[in-house]
């Protein structure tokens, strides 16, 4: 079985301007680079679909949905919050991005992929219940963990977000809900300043110094994060894959390189054959420094591909 690989030209036509970091020339970047490797070869293309309402009113309340159907401008950019604006396509892309997310847990639980990873945007884990923030609109992890809990009855889902920015909407959806361990690693203090002292049982949130270099990261993960994935023992691993946190990144401070995310992708590829079956679903979320970004997702692609 080969990697999914889920995406959708259209999630390029959503664009908050041509100074805005969180571009369509993200994902034209990573496209490049798996072609050019030809890494693409060894995974298992699929157009990514509109997500189904009813998958994001088990994340965020029908008043949401609808008021951010209702304020999408017919042309023109306005200011959902102050970091998030919208336009005339990009609610299509965010039903684009949520309906992926649903998309690749369909695939991983069904056996038709063994893992899969949605190149999609915009990007999710900043969105609260109620709340657009940092450049997020749905919480796209949040939607494939409710899909995967709800639609496919498990019991028990890890969510491992190591973006650099804390993953602040997924923490908000699931603080209260011991079915899903969410594990986040984030510079602090930094954005989105909020949703970092939660402390809960299922809520393991890993603060790292700005300048924090890989070797340090890779203790600290191991330190806070893998016996609580092995207590948790989930069905399905869930990634929101940033890659913000390397060192030639714009957006913050960290100082990891693309190694360091081969390696937390083994580390979890591991735990998910012993607990998982091997099921993982990775989303994108950050990553700016286009050639990083590309060559960091390569190499997550490879681990997730077996090589």
């Amino acid at each position: 079985m080969k990697t999914a690989y889920i995406s959708h030209h259209d999630c390029t036509l959503h664009n908050m301007g041509p100074e805005h970091p969180e571009s369509p020339a993200r994902l034209m970047a990573i496209l490049d680079q798996i072609q050019d490797t030809r890494l693409n070869q060894d995974l298992d293309f699929i157009r990514a679909e509109l997500v189904n309402p009813d998958h994001v009113r088990r994340v965020h309340p029908a008043t949401y949905v609808e008021q951010l159907d209702l304020i999408q401008p017919k042309k023109g950019r306005i200011y959902a919050d102050p970091d998030t604006i919208m336009m005339p396509d990009t609610m299509r892309a965010a039903k684009l991005a949520a309906g992926a997310a649903v998309q690749a847990v369909d695939a991983v639980m069904s056996g038709q992929n063994k893992n899969a990873f949605c190149a999609t945007r915009p990007p999710g884990h900043h969105a609260e219940r109620n709340k657009t923030m940092g450049f997020c609109f749905y919480n796209n992890i949040a939607v494939a963990a409710k899909h995967a809990l709800d639609f496919h009855g498990l019991d028990r889902v890890a969510i491992i977000d190591f973006d650099v920015h804390q993953g602040n909407g997924t923490v908000d959806i699931f603080q209260d809900d011991p079915r899903v361990l969410v594990c986040s690693s984030f510079q602090h203090p930094y954005y989105p300043y909020s949703h970092h002292a939660v402390h809960k049982p299922n809520i393991i949130n890993l603060p790292l110094e700005a300048h924090t270099q890989g070797l340090s990261f890779r203790n600290k993960i191991e330190k806070a994060w893998l016996n609580e994935l092995q207590n948790h023992k989930p069905q399905l691993i869930l990634i929101s894959a940033g890659f913000d946190a390397h060192k030639n990144d714009p957006m913050a401070d960290l100082e990891l390189d693309k190694t360091d995310y081969r390696w937390i992708t083994e580390m979890l590829v591991d735990v998910a054959k012993y607990y998982s079956n091997d099921r993982i679903v990775s989303i994108l979320e950050g990553g700016y420094n286009l050639k990083a970004l590309a060559e960091s997702v390569e190499q997550h692609l490879e681990v997730l591909a077996g090589f």
